[in-house]
């Protein structure tokens, strides 16, 4: 079960091959300025799979949040357009880490497992011209750092150096790793 509204997780997960029902988690993300990266994105991803595991204890959940840093101040998703451009503007020409973390339950079993996973993004130089063409392409508000790593992705990123799933939203050398062994395997596809 994903427990995830995200629809960058659904079709990782769905494009290598697992089935599974996703369901949304009615938890609101943390930001806290004393937390790390790692641990606010392990505090956001464990909320939101507890409290769907909390309801469906005999179906393994996997929860995930991803969130940026730039020279160690975390970004998450913009409120507006306004926010996510001012967002790129700052990401424009520089190094950016991504961070995602991932909680997989079992509560019958009491069984869990997290991992995380850090991916360095470097971006283009983008004039505002280029924000703003690329801000009318996609929706930044459901993004954190008001992009995405697919698609027009490629016009705004230079390099990504580590998993580029990650930096979708789902590290999935590591979670396919773990779901394994929780007992779920992909269908082939």
């Amino acid at each position: 079960m994903l427990a995830s509204d995200s629809p960058r997780r659904a079709a990782l997960l769905a494009g290598a091959g697992f089935e599974f029902e996703t369901v949304s988690p009615r938890v609101t993300e943390k930001v806290d300025v004393d937390l790390t990266l790692r641990e606010l994105t392990m505090w956001n991803a464990i909320r939101k799979g507890t409290s769907i595991a909390r309801m469906r204890p005999d179906r393994v959940v996997l929860a995930a949040d991803t969130l940026i840093a730039l020279e160690g101040k975390v970004i998450g998703k913009p409120a507006d357009f306004n926010e996510a451009a001012q967002i790129l503007r700052r990401l424009s020409g520089r190094t950016h880490e991504v961070c995602s973390a991932v909680f997989i339950c079992h509560f019958a079993t009491g069984r869990s497992a997290t991992i995380d996973e850090i991916s360095h993004v470097r971006f283009r130089r983008l004039s505002i011209n280029k924000i703003d063409n690329y801000l009318v392409r996609v929706d930044p508000l459901d993004k954190a750092g008001a992009y995405a790593a697919q698609g027009e992705g490629a016009e705004i990123i230079a390099k990504i150096n580590g998993s580029y799933t990650n930096v979708v939203g789902l590290p999935m050398e590591k979670t396919v790793a773990v779901l394994v062994k929780f007992g779920i395997h992909p269908k082939p596809v």
